[in-house]
């Protein structure tokens, strides 16, 4: 079943076209890809899907068959896409679980008034707040630092985090940017059984782009290339590997071929 969709998806930065008349489709509990060289418009992709850029005239976004064209990020979070970033973005002076509990904060059924005069109904509810995040902080090994500060934590651990907090958030689609970034491939491999675990858990819907292809061409069914914010292929990762407007895009990175290839298949 289709639970994300762009018509004609398109963004102007000056007279410079990042993401040019994108059409793209996305099923239920589908793990799909998004790669390409550099400025492919792979980020830039995830900021129109997210409301932090606002798209140009003509351009549709459907989630689950609504409208959420430019509506701002909190709305389409509520409607059930959430995102991490490339760059981390935690509360680093936050604990580990304070990090966790803030993005589950949609679901919290008390109101302000009940936070403020603590009722037993607010009480009971954090408690079970806490105990679920905990729970989750368990399933993705960083139980251990729940007290910690999250600016304590190394960048693989602040990798986990950044993907824990935003799995708080219960997301029916999740967007990974490039969650591999900076990791050893000890760390790389650990990420992916982790990512592939939480999505099994919890029937999450996920979209990647990374620069280590492995992580793509590991984990997903279809592959979507960008070049320069235009879709140039679309398949599984053996027909996307031996593309050869794929092989020709990161060409333009200055590979040869063999390194391209190399690339491909790593």
């Amino acid at each position: 079943m289709k639970i994300l969709e762009t018509n004609n998806l398109s963004k102007s930065f000056g007279g410079i076209k990042a993401i040019n008349n994108l059409d793209f489709t996305l099923n239920q509990n589908e793990v799909r890809g998004v790669i390409g060289p550099n400025g492919s418009g792979k980020s830039t992709f995830f900021n129109l899907l997210t409301g932090i850029y606002k798209t140009d005239e003509g351009s549709r976004i459907f989630l689950n068959g609504e409208n959420i064209t430019n509506l701002e990020t909190h709305l389409i979070v509520e409607r059930g896409m959430a995102r991490t970033f490339q760059l981390l973005r935690l509360f680093s002076e936050m604990t580990v679980l304070d990090n966790m509990m803030v993005g589950y904060h949609l679901h919290v059924k008390y109101g302000i008034l009940s936070s403020i005069f603590g009722t037993r109904t607010t009480r009971a509810e954090e408690k079970r707040i806490r105990e679920e995040m905990m729970e989750l902080l368990v399933f993705i090994g960083l139980i251990d630092y729940a007290f910690m500060d999250a600016t304590e934590l190394s960048i693989g651990q602040r990798r986990l985090l950044s993907l824990g907090r935003a799995m708080a958030m219960q997301p029916k689609i999740l967007l990974l940017d490039e969650p591999a970034a900076g990791l050893s491939p000890v760390n790389v491999d650990n990420l992916l059984k982790i990512i592939m675990s939480l999505r099994k858990r919890y029937s999450t819907t996920l979209v990647i782009t990374e620069h280590i292809l492995k992580v793509v061409m590991e984990t997903c069914k279809t592959i979507t290339v960008l070049d320069y914010g235009t879709k140039i292929a679309e398949g599984t990762p053996t027909e996307v590997k031996n593309d050869n407007k794929v092989i020709n895009a990161y060409l333009g990175e200055e590979l040869d071929d063999d390194q391209v290839l190399r690339e491909l298949n790593s």
